[in-house]
């Protein structure tokens, strides 16, 4: 799995937490990175201690939830973000971060929050998903 997609899916679960316990960023990363360390058969497991390109997405989606929340809003008729699923919520979080800060293209995020919703939502997640970014990169004119 290349390590880009595996930073993505890092991030989505640290923004689940964070948006339940909502302490702060370091402690989230300490508590999944010890996390991540516990889950291998290794008796004596080397701790992953940093993934700077989730810390990076993490900070910048947490630092501009308004903004990013107001952007899926405005582009998903007949939705407000708290009635979303938690994972459909996070997965445009992100993507929308990413789309707009990050520097990726938007049809490689796009691609990507279609497989983290694959992943991690529900039944229509992945269509759900699809439109919202499909209508926030034509609003932002990042479409290709």
């Amino acid at each position: 799995m290349p390590a880009r997609h595996r930073s993505r899916q890092r991030a989505v679960q640290v923004l689940f937490t964070w948006d339940l316990r909502r302490q702060s960023l370091d402690e989230l990363f300490d508590d999944y990175y010890a996390t991540l360390s516990s889950d291998t058969d290794d008796p004596e497991p080397k701790r992953l201690t940093s993934d700077e390109f989730m810390e990076d997405l993490v900070r910048g989606t947490v630092r501009s939830v308004e903004s990013v929340d107001q952007r899926i809003s405005a582009s998903s008729s007949n939705w407000r973000i708290e009635r979303m699923s938690t994972g459909d919520r996070h997965i445009l979080r992100l993507a929308v971060f990413e789309m707009m800060h990050g520097g990726t293209p938007a049809p490689v995020v796009i691609d990507e929050a279609l497989e983290l919703a694959r992943q991690f939502g529900g039944d229509e997640s992945r269509s759900f998903v699809n439109g919202v970014l499909d209508a926030v990169s034509k609003a932002s004119g990042t479409s290709t």
